[in-house]
């Protein structure tokens, strides 16, 4: 028994150290709130297997109020990042061929 559980909570804790990294290096908003709910679901298994090896059916309450924030969580910053405007992404022929327009140094006349 104290090898699964020792098992479980290296796993858990790889788990939380990659979110960890995926939070601080995430270059999107996406990326940091995918690494959230990767982090609540690590607690929300450790939280589950704690009540499965103690037999303790009072942090089930826990669980769900935390399953419930993730959810809720999840859905709200989906429809907030849904609801922005799209910024433009440049892609390959961008660099090749540059969309044309004034330079820095010039008016919108093209003068300088």
């Amino acid at each position: 028994m104290n090898t699964l559980w020792t098992v479980i909570a290296v796993l858990l804790a790889v788990a939380a150290l990659l979110s960890v990294t995926r939070l601080l290096l995430g270059p999107s908003i996406l990326d940091r709130a995918l690494s959230v709910d990767v982090l609540l679901a690590s607690a929300l298994v450790g939280l589950g297997a704690y009540a499965a090896f103690n037999r303790d059916p009072t942090v089930l309450p826990t669980l769900l109020v935390l399953s419930l924030l993730g959810f809720v969580g999840s859905v709200s910053i989906a429809k907030f990042v849904a609801r922005r405007p799209e910024e433009h992404v440049a892609t390959p022929t961008d660099v090749i061929h540059p969309v044309p327009g004034p330079s820095p140094d010039t008016d919108e006349g093209g003068r300088p």
